[in-house]
Parts: C-alpha cells; sequence; structure tokens
C-alpha cells in the first residue's frame, strides 16, 4: 500500500484523529487529545456542525449508513476511534454489523490509518454466572445487539490481518458519569425502578466516562494489534447493590427487590435483558498493557458528584500514550 503522506501539504502531515461516532464519549476523547493533533468527526447532521467546530473538531458530513458519503475518509486520518454503534433495526442480517463494513471499506481505498480502536460491549461474553472473565474467554453473544458488535470485531480483526493496521477493541460495560445525560442511576431511582432480590442478582461493571476516553487515548498509541481490553473499573458489586449504593449517596429510597419471577412479569424487556447476564470483567490488561491508571477506581467515587483536582499527565498515567512529535 503506497504512502500518501509525503504528498500532502504540511497541515495534512500532522497526527490526525478521527473519531466516528463523536457523541459523549467521543467528545470527551477529543477535550483530552493534546492541541499538536488535529481532530476530525465524522457525522450526519448538520445541526451538529457548529457545537464540533467550538471543540476543535473539524467536522465530516457522512452517513455509516450510505457508504457513498464516507469517499472524503479514505487517507484523512493517521488513527481512528470507532464509536458507533450498529444499527438496531430494519437490518437484512440481525447478525451483522453493515456500519463498520462501510467504514473499514473507506477506510481502505488509500492511506491506511496506523490504529483504529472500536468500542464494543462487554456483551460479547453473554451470560459468565458471575464468574471472572478476562480477554482470553471466548465470546458467547446473548442478544442481537451484542452478536451485531462480535461482527464488527471480527470485521477489524480481519482487517487489521490484511492491511497491517494496528486495530484494538475495548470491551465496554455500563457507562455512567455525573455530567453524562442519563448518567446515574439518580432518575431511575426517582421512579422507583425494581431490581432482583440478592439471591436473584447478577453482577454488573462499570466504567467512568472520563477513564474510558482515556481508556480510548491509551488504545490509539498503545494498544497491542488484533487484541481486545476490557475496560471496566475495580467495583465488584451486584446490580442492586450498586443502586442501594446510589441511593445512600443521593439520600434517595432503595429501589424495591423482587423476585426474577415476578421481574420477568413486571419490568420492561429491555431492563430484563441486562438483568440476565452476570459477569465481573477482570481488567488486568486496561492496567498493565495499556497502562491506565483509573481516575474513578470504583462507583463510589465516580457518583460522589465531586470533581478530583485536575489530573496532571504524570497523574492521569496517560503521558507515555500522548506521543511527542
Amino acid at each position: 500500500m503506497p504512502n500518501f503522506l509525503g504528498a500532502l501539504p504540511f497541515r495534512f502531515r500532522r497526527p490526525r484523529v478521527l473519531i466516528v461516532g463523536c457523541g459523549d464519549v467521543g467528545q470527551r476523547v477529543a477535550a483530552q487529545l493534546p492541541p499538536n493533533i488535529r481532530l476530525l468527526a465524522l457525522t450526519s447532521s448538520a445541526d451538529k456542525v457548529d457545537g464540533l467546530r467550538l471543540q476543535r473538531i473539524t467536522p465530516l458530513l457522512g452517513n455509516l449508513d450510505q457508504p457513498e458519503t464516507l469517499r472524503r475518509l479514505s487517507g484523512i486520518a493517521t488513527r481512528v476511534v470507532h464509536l458507533a454503534p450498529p444499527p438496531s433495526d430494519n437490518m437484512p442480517d440481525w447478525r451483522r454489523d453493515p456500519r463498520t463494513l462501510a467504514l473499514l471499506r473507506a477506510l481502505r481505498l488509500r492511506g491506511l490509518p496506523d490504529a483504529v480502536v472500536y468500542g464494543s460491549t462487554s456483551g460479547v461474553y453473554g451470560d459468565c454466572a458471575g464468574e471472572w472473565v478476562n480477554e482470553a474467554r471466548s465470546v458467547n453473544p446473548g442478544t442481537p445487539r451484542a452478536q451485531r458488535r462480535v461482527d464488527a470485531e471480527q470485521q477489524l480483526r480481519f482487517f487489521g490481518r490484511a492491511t497491517g493496521t494496528r486495530v484494538h477493541s475495548l470491551r465496554i460495560p455500563g457507562i455512567y458519569a455525573p455530567n453524562r445525560e442519563g448518567g446515574t442511576p439518580r432518575n431511575r431511582l426517582l421512579k422507583g425502578t425494581a431490581v432482583l432480590q440478592a439471591e436473584d442478582d447478577v453482577y454488573t461493571n462499570h466504567i467512568h466516562a472520563d477513564d474510558l476516553a482515556r481508556a480510548c487515548i491509551a488504545a490509539l498509541w498503545r494498544g497491542k494489534p488484533q487484541r481486545s481490553t476490557n475496560v471496566s473499573d475495580d467495583t465488584e458489586l451486584k446490580m442492586g447493590d450498586y443502586f442501594d449504593l446510589a441511593a445512600r449517596l443521593y439520600g434517595l429510597p432503595k429501589p424495591p427487590r423482587l423476585s426474577r419471577h415476578t421481574a420477568q412479569q413486571q419490568l420492561p424487556l429491555m431492563l430484563l435483558s441486562f438483568m440476565g447476564e452476570s459477569r465481573r470483567l477482570d481488567n488486568q490488561r486496561l492496567k498493565r498493557e495499556l497502562r491506565v491508571r483509573l481516575r474513578y477506581p470504583t462507583v463510589l467515587e465516580g457518583l460522589a458528584l465531586k470533581s478530583p483536582p485536575a489530573a496532571s499527565a504524570t497523574a492521569s498515567g496517560l503521558e507515555a500514550s500522548r506521543p511527542r512529535f
């Protein structure tokens, strides 16, 4: 594959990070990258253009559901953060992720990126009956949305092997943050939504949105090729205990507890799907290979609504992942 960088103007030879799916987490990634990196974001909405520019992000209009609009992505970035979810409905094959396929076809036309980081889900493991799960465990998706994430991971792995691009998948659990829309259990507690009784409850996993953004950045430069990493904090709580903890922090009533049988009769199917899988994510690879030092090691710190002091590059554990160009 020829290298086109030498023929580009200087402004295009700067390190360039393309964020695909530049929502809350993508914008946190952009905010934490150093100013010598040029930021670009794919957006399908013209209404978001001005807001992205205010964050020093160059917007690129295009739609992953319309592959013909993605040609300009070819050769434009040296690194890519892919955070766009697969489509959820109206699909010819519910097991596939056509959005990732469209993106990879556009990227490989010319000027391949050095690295692609993909935001996957810990749901690819399926139900693990509360066992500790590391990245060596075989995937066993139990829902259509998790199956589509497995398909995306496989597409990216093949892309990396075929092109030499360093591809790294981040397997992400529940994302939270007090300054994220719907990012805390507060509204659910106010509604009094029930959780499972202790004997039926499931282990759940969490990551603060800022720590997830830092993991994305670390993986862009430190992630090993064609590899996956669990991005989870050190919390070891069952779902009901998590909501009890949040209730204490916010001074709200604890949620009612239901048996699994009663919950299946009363709770929405989407909520029940999260209550049907139990696992505890091992995060040693996140700490040892990506060398991410969690700013919010447990949900106790992350939900407390008190911002910690601004981390220096050394304290954040990411100074080596921010290359010196």
